[in-house]
């Protein structure tokens, strides 16, 4: 399938965690002067935002509720920030420094393996990416998000390196 028209392409990183995808990501970005999709600061925030409304992350139904409420009421937005790459906004809260703790990751990892949450989080990434001008990297983003990315990468890394 080829990419419909865009004034500027989209670029899909995908591959495992810890293999580089943010870093290169983000030089990316930056190189290009595009906009960095972060797709996992969208999991992490939809994971403090069910963790401070009391949903367990497991509960798949209650935070697939969720996750499409705040897409429903855009409550979830990114902008580009020159000092952290990335700044996550969850219903007008600057949330970017709360979704990095730890247990955050933890719950995002959790989050991102309910259907529902990641078809709320997909359309968003599509909305943030149809003008193109965008790096999206993360879960999916060059198979069922943007399968007409105009470029596409697969980054991995031996299991010794992905560990340090």
């Amino acid at each position: 399938m080829s990419e419909p028209a865009r004034p500027r392409p989209i670029v899909a990183i995908d591959g495992p965690a810890g293999a580089g995808k943010s870093t290169v990501a983000r030089r990316l970005a930056d190189a290009l002067g595009y906009v960095l999709v972060d797709t996992g600061a969208m999991y992490r925030a939809v994971a403090l935002a069910a963790k401070r409304a009391g949903v367990a992350w497991d509960q798949a139904a209650p935070v697939g509720a969720l996750a499409h409420a705040i897409v429903a009421r855009h409550g979830l937005s990114i902008e580009r920030d020159a000092e952290k790459g990335v700044r996550v906004w969850l219903d007008g809260e600057d949330v970017s420094d709360a979704i990095r703790a730890p247990d955050m990751g933890m719950g995002a990892s959790t989050v991102s393996g309910h259907k529902d949450v990641r078809d709320a989080l997909f359309d968003l990434q599509r909305q943030a990416g149809r003008g193109g001008g965008v790096v999206l990297e993360g879960r999916d983003i060059g198979t069922v998000v943007f399968p007409d990315a105009a470029v596409k990468f697969f980054l991995t890394a031996r299991p010794e390196v992905r560990a340090r």
